[in-house]
């Protein structure tokens, strides 16, 4: 039996949908999701089975320009992903290709980066396309062939799963022979830890909306399995300022209660064992700048301010 293992890229503007589609082809939640962009703040690796081709697909943070510190983190290590894997999917919000849209902005400096990209093998992934007329796709599919850097197009509704398979297989044929590299039932790498930690920003994020938008991260201080094959998990959210403490709490401490039902009930489901869950809000001013967080997420830390 000859066997094929690999690693393929997914790169892409924020919020394009690259952390929905790397659920869809592993089939399995291993990377967050929520409306706001730049959510996806670390490389994240799902693990896929294509009969006999084991892909390693790599979520990357959103490509934009960086202002802050942490911005130049996650966009290097972007780079770096598309840089070391097999194979790069390109992902583009069809509905927002507006020439005026940011988003659109972001994507042509990403194809430019991608001409210093040579000798890997890529394809479009034209995504969101619920409801948009063909008329409409086919002068954003020749837009982009036009560039001359892709293999193949493909039309897909990530969050219906619509077109996944395509993908999956064509990713498949351009794996190289060699071992694989996780066991055949492993979904993800990715440290429970951790794994627990971006769950529970991910609720953090849906449930405060605009209120808190990225001044906030979770740490996992403490993991606990106990005899009864349950698990203690203790976590911090951290805010940059004191007045960011009382919008994670909540009145009577409700908002949190309510992040922390939801963070409990999907660790629960994706662990397979029941798990309590303790969180805890402590302001931080710094730990954006702070070089142990950076190590703590897989990013490289920029010494550059």
């Amino acid at each position: 039996m000859t066997t094929r293992c690999g690693f393929a890229a997914i790169i892409g503007a924020p919020n394009a949908g690259k952390s929905t589609l790397i659920n869809a082809l592993v089939g399995s939640k291993v990377a967050i999701v929520t409306p706001k962009v730049q959510t996806t703040r670390m490389p994240v690796r799902g693990i896929a089975m294509n009969g006999e081709t084991q892909i390693v697909f790599v979520d990357t943070p959103g490509i934009f320009r960086p202002r802050r510190r942490l911005d130049r983190a996650m966009v290097g290590s972007a780079w770096a992903g598309a840089e070391e894997a097999d194979a790069i999917l390109l992902i583009v919000d069809a509905a927002d290709a507006d020439e005026k849209s940011l988003a659109f902005r972001d994507t042509q400096a990403i194809l430019e980066g991608l001409k210093n990209v040579p000798g890997k093998k890529k394809a479009l992934v034209l995504n969101k396309i619920d409801g948009m007329k063909r008329t409409d796709l086919l002068p954003l599919v020749e837009r982009f062939r036009a560039e001359g850097l892709f293999e193949d197009v493909f039309l897909v509704s990530a969050l219906k799963g619509e077109g996944v398979a395509d993908i999956a297989a064509w990713v498949a044929a351009r794996m190289p022979e060699g071992p694989w590299l996780y066991p055949e039932d492993q979904a993800a790498d990715i440290p429970m830890r951790l794994l627990a930690a971006e769950i529970t920003r991910e609720k953090v994020y849906l449930r405060l909306h605009d209120e808190l938008p990225y001044a906030s991260t979770v740490e996992t201080e403490k993991w606990e399995d106990r005899k009864d094959g349950s698990v203690r998990i203790d976590q911090v959210i951290y805010v940059q300022r004191d007045g960011q403490k009382p919008i994670v709490l909540g009145k009577g401490g409700a908002t949190i209660k309510k992040i922390g039902e939801l963070a409990r009930t999907e660790m629960e489901s994706l662990f397979d064992r029941r798990v309590h869950l303790f969180l805890f809000v402590k302001v931080r001013e710094d730990w954006a700048e702070q070089r142990e967080h950076y190590r703590e997420i897989g990013l490289e830390f920029p010494d550059d301010k």
